[in-house]
Order: C-alpha cells, then structure tokens, then sequence
C-alpha cells in the first residue's frame, strides 16, 4: 500500500449536517478577508466548491446560502469566524484551515488582512502549529514561481 493510499482508503465519520455550510463559509472568510466580497470571489469559493469530496453531488448555491445565514448570525465577518469551531472533526477543521490557505496564497500576494484570519482561523479551529506549518509549506511550493 503505497502512501495515497494509506490517507485516502480511511472510512471518514459522517458529518455534520451543517459541516458544508460551515466548509463554504471558512472559504469565504478567507475571500472577504480585505472586508469585500465580489463576485469575483464568489466564483473562487465555487471554483474550490467544485473540486472538494464533501462537496461531491450538492448544489453550490443551496450550501453557499446556508453559509451565508450562519454569516448573517454574527454582526461582523471577523466575529463569524467562530461559527468554525462547530466544525465536527478535526479532519474537516484541518480542511477548513487547508482551503483557506490555499484561497489566500492562490492570489499570489497573502495581505495582513488574510494572514490575521488565517491566525483567527486557526486558533479558533484550534488547528496545531505543526499542522499549519506544513500547509503553508507545501503551498508555498506550489504557488512559488521559479
């Protein structure tokens, strides 16, 4: 058994019946970070929708509008980052963190705006250093231009 094998052949816990909404929101904390939210990332947060295995036969706009009522629960988007720790696994966490990291280095240039809800992300998911290391490690190889 090689080693993709060994991660991806794991029987996952089911989740959450609001675990979705709550992976579509991580996505578009990181997408408004900078305090907007345009179409533009609208799209990008549909763009990784399309490409996640939780994801996998549902509609976008019917899990992006349930992500929007839990945004809507709080009075501003740094508050709605606690909504996260409701995730109901570590695995989806990590995923969570994952994603958005992910969002904010695919632009290119991670802003301070990012980087503090990354951190925020991170302590209320209450993601390990170890873990959040290796993440910005390899997407650091993967979006550095050589």
């Amino acid at each position: 058994m090689g080693l993709l094998s060994r991660f991806t052949n794991k029987v996952m816990p089911p989740k959450a019946p609001e675990d979705d909404a709550l992976l579509v929101h991580g996505m578009m904390l990181m997408c408004g970070a900078d305090g907007s939210f345009d179409h533009e990332e609208i799209e990008t947060v549909e763009a990784y929708f399309a490409q996640v295995p939780e994801f996998h036969g549902k509609n976008f706009q019917e899990v992006y509008q349930a992500a929007i009522k839990i945004l809507r629960r709080y009075p501003n988007l740094q508050e709605s980052v606690k909504a996260l720790a409701d995730l109901s696994t570590r695995n989806l966490k990590n995923k969570c963190y994952l994603l958005a990291a992910d969002i904010a280095m695919s632009s290119g240039d991670v802003d301070e705006s990012e980087d503090r809800m990354l951190d925020a992300m991170q302590r209320v998911m209450e993601v390990s250093d170890d873990f959040a290391q290796k993440v910005i490690e390899v997407l650091s190889i993967k979006y550095t231009k050589d």
